[in-house]
C-alpha cells in the first residue's frame, strides 16, 4: 500500500472516513527527525497494507489541518480509528515506537 499525501481538501474522505484505522505523520521536508521518521512510516505502511493506512500531512502546506489537530511540534504521528482520534506521538520514536501506537487499533 502506497502512504496517502493528506492535504486540507481530502482530509475528511482519506482519514475521517477511512474504513481502515489510519496513521497519519504530521511532517515538514526541513525537518530531521521527521526524515528520520519517513523511511519507517513508509515500511510500516508496506508490512501493515490492507491493515492499516498511512497517510502523511506536510505541515507547511496543510496548515488547517495541522493546526486543527493541534499539531505544534514535528514529527507528530496521530493514529485514528472510525475517524477518531485514539493515539498520539510527538518526536521521533523509532520503529517500535510506531508498532506500539498502532497495537490499539490492531
Amino acid at each position: 500500500m502506497t502512504v496517502v499525501q493528506i492535504t486540507d481538501a481530502n482530509l475528511e474522505v482519506e482519514v475521517i472516513k477511512s474504513e481502515l484505522p489510519v496513521l497519519v505523520d504530521f511532517y515538514a521536508d526541513w525537518c530531521g527527525p521527521c526524515q528520520m521518521a519517513g523511511p519507517i512510516i513508509e515500511a510500516l505502511a508496506e508490512e501493515m497494507a490492507g491493515k492499516i493506512k498511512v497517510a502523511k500531512v506536510n505541515v507547511d502546506q496543510a496548515q488547517e489541518t495541522a493546526g486543527k489537530f493541534s499539531v505544534m511540534s514535528i514529527p507528530t504521528v496521530i493514529v485514528f480509528d472510525k475517524g477518531v482520534e485514539v493515539k498520539r506521538q510527538v518526536g521521533f520514536v523509532g520503529r517500535e515506537g510506531y508498532v506500539e501506537l498502532l497495537k490499539e487499533v490492531l
